[in-house]
């Protein structure tokens, strides 16, 4: 068996090699080889043992991996696997354990932390895959409705409603062959996740005698699960923002140095063992791991006031969906996608391909389990029977698509499946622009991606405009705001001035008295620290902020005076005129403290824009929420297409690939995806 590494301009590795087992060895060194920093950070993320690098400040995320039981789970769903596919992540792995100690080589974090590389379990791409995706269906959302409602009352909830910051998304569209200038489908979109340093995504080409497939893997997982181009079919998904995992309300009891749980037929035993946890600069700690019949405790435990267990697909039916990734590469239409995506499980997505016959596809994709509406919104009594789940579901919506068709987070498909959603802004304005010529080119796509249009600004300025009662400054401001294009770019000072005074009302609204005990919620419910960012008022202030003006008099608050208070605060400021791009930069985040040094481009867009761009808040500094990639597939001739990603192909800090890409991005603009061999490089060294 042979294998070859070529590159591309931009340092894209394109991998040949004899047999797909072969060539999932070969990605596994070629990941190895690229990555080995982010690739060992996601294993001991998997594992729970990122303390023993970054010391006590990580114990939090360790705990809930361990509490949750996320290797265990992974080690469970790989033993399910089907045996070809269990051969196949194995080659991944062999080819990962080969080359870590040369991309450690390469990587100058593992000489400043001292890390040394450790070997990967054959399930290890699991437990990456699970720990990526454990907390996209936002199960901590339950525990903000459960306060909302127990001191706010049920009526309130509603108001708080919106995509959160945290959560995964991504728009997709898809246009039919009468809608394009080559007469062949177009396939494009754009991921939102965390920007994160090395990239979340990497551009990489798979070939073999089977199949020649070209997209975006997730390092430390074999194939190309997400957003893929296999010559005549390629395919993408969005999060569908479906509701699959549930919380339950545990009543624990001690018996000796044994644990016991109330469930609907009466006390039952709870699995328990202790895990000693390594934290650098400290002595280790021991966690009490306990499991019901619903699943792993993952909030307090029989000594608290409150105990929760999580309960997920992959934990009950033992079952990550890793058979459906194989079948994806080897993919020739839309029928044989449609037939891998029935395997699918973590996480649910909703998936749209297309095919050189002529042939698309617009679906639901995943495990979605079988009980009632209360489980999507709020922990549920454990005890009672009628809350248990009654299997999944067995058929997940599809739609027939005619020449045109758009995901975006929002109510869809997966409508009957979720809870929160996005907005509608960033779908409808897909669809206007997408309208608005049949003739599109591969090329044309960037108009979409980069949009900067605000359409849910109308409500806030339609409030502004009937205020009374204004300062003169105030009145010049509305004035501005009023005149302005709605555009969200860098360069406007508009945009800023917009920004501005919608951050004051949603810090007037998160600070008002009407709200109770909720500013203070994040400190007093025992969840553990990597569930606070879903219990912080603020943030789901700002992104529901729309609900608040919307309504009338919510929860007895006088948005009047506070958009008028918010007006008046921003027309008295003195630190004189900034652009949208001054407060809204760049800010990957990465495991270790970034170079103060690195470029922060100015980022145009925001959350509701096509452009979707966020900065959330963390201890100290922020960190970016937006595009992690953009791609379009062109089924008329692969080599049509483009893509990009926010930072580079190689994760080594200093190399030339590094972050050669961010000047492309950062304008909207995309890179060729080359697939003629001749235009390649080789590798002369096999590492």
């Amino acid at each position: 068996m042979s294998s070859k590494v070529f590159r591309d301009a931009w340092g894209v590795p394109h991998l040949w090699a004899d047999d797909p087992s072969e060539l999932a060895f070969t990605q596994g060194r070629n990941a190895a080889h690229d990555r080995a920093w982010q690739l060992e950070v996601e294993r001991l993320r998997c594992e729970g043992s990122t303390a023993a690098l970054f010391g006590a400040e990580a114990l939090g995320w360790d705990r809930f991996a361990r509490q949750s039981r996320l290797d265990d789970t992974a080690r469970r769903c790989f033993e399910r696997l089907a045996p070809d596919t269990r051969t196949w992540v194995e080659a991944y792995v062999h080819g990962v354990n080969e080359c870590l100690p040369t991309g450690a080589g390469r990587a100058p974090e593992f000489a400043e932390t001292g890390l040394t590389p450790g070997r990967w379990q054959p399930w290890t791409p699991l437990g990456l895959w699970l720990s990526m995706h454990v907390l996209a269906a936002g199960f901590p959302n339950k525990l903000w409705r459960q306060a909302v409602e127990s001191r706010l009352g049920p009526g309130a909830v509603d108001l708080f409603t919106a995509e959160g910051p945290g959560g995964p998304g991504s728009n997709g569209w898809l246009l039919g062959a009468e809608r394009t200038a080559a007469g062949a489908p177009l396939l494009a979109g754009d991921p939102h996740r965390i920007i994160e340093s090395p990239g979340v995504y990497q551009q990489i080409r798979l070939a073999c005698p089977e199949f020649d497939v070209v997209g975006l893997a997730m390092p430390g997982v074999p194939g190309i699960p997400h957003f893929g181009h296999g010559g005549k079919v390629a395919w993408a998904i969005t999060h569908a923002m479906a509701d699959y995992q549930d919380l339950y309300q545990e009543i624990l009891r001690r018996d000796g140095p044994d644990v016991h749980a109330r469930g609907p037929q009466g006390w039952e035993p709870v699995a328990r063992h202790v895990e000693r946890v390594d934290v650098r600069d400290a002595g280790p700690v021991d966690i009490e791991v306990l499991e019901t019949a619903r699943g792993p405790v993952v909030v307090g435990g029989p000594d608290e006031t409150q105990a929760l267990s999580l309960r997920h697909p992959p934990r009950v039916w033992e079952d990550l969906g890793f058979d459906a990734l194989p079948a994806l590469l080897r993919a020739a239409d839309v029928r044989d996608v449609d037939a891998a995506l029935d395997r699918w499980v973590e996480p649910v997505n909703v998936v749209q391909a297309a095919d050189t016959s002529g042939g698309l596809l617009h679906r639901v994709a995943g495990c979605v389990p079988v009980r009632p509406e209360r489980n999507k919104r709020v922990p549920v009594p454990a005890w009672e029977a009628p809350y248990e789940w009654q299997g999944r579901v067995a058929e997940l919506p599809r739609e027939r698509v005619r020449d045109l068709a758009v995901m975006a987070n929002d109510r869809g498909l997966a409508a009957p499946f979720g809870v929160e959603f996005a907005p509608p802004h960033r779908a409808a304005r897909i669809r206007r622009l997408l309208t608005e010529t049949d003739s599109w080119e591969p090329d044309g796509m960037t108009k979409v991606h980069t949009d900067t249009l605000l359409p849910s600004a109308a409500l806030l300025l339609a409030r502004l405009e009937r205020l009374g009662g204004l300062s003169d400054p105030a009145g010049e401001l509305r004035g501005r705001l009023l005149d302005w294009d709605r555009h969200m770019d860098a360069d406007s000072t508009s945009a800023a001035l917009y920004g501005a005074v919608r951050a004051a009302a949603a810090r007037r609204i998160a600070g008002h008295a009407a709200l109770g005990e909720l500013p203070g919620l994040v400190h007093t419910v025992p969840a553990p620290d990597v569930l606070l960012p879903w219990l912080m008022s603020a943030p789901k202030v700002a992104f529901a902020l729309d609900n608040f003006l919307a309504a009338k008099d919510p929860l007895g608050i006088d948005t009047d005076l506070v958009l008028r208070e918010s007006l008046e605060e921003v027309a008295t400021r003195t630190d004189g005129p900034v652009s949208w791009g001054d407060m809204h930069r760049l800010s990957p985040w990465s495991a270790l403290p970034p170079d103060p040094a690195e470029e922060r481009p100015a980022l145009s867009g925001s959350f509701d824009c096509v452009l979707s761009t966020a900065s959330i808040p963390t201890p100290g500094s922020s960190i970016t929420r937006g595009p992690v990639a953009r791609y379009v597939w062109a089924l008329a001739r692969r080599e049509d297409s483009r893509w990009i990603v926010p930072l580079g192909a190689d994760g080594v800090p200093g190399s030339p690939h590094h972050r050669d890409q961010m000047p492309l991005w950062s304008r909207g603009e995309l890179a060729p995806v080359v697939t003629d061999w001749n235009h390649l490089t080789e590798e002369t060294t096999i590492h």
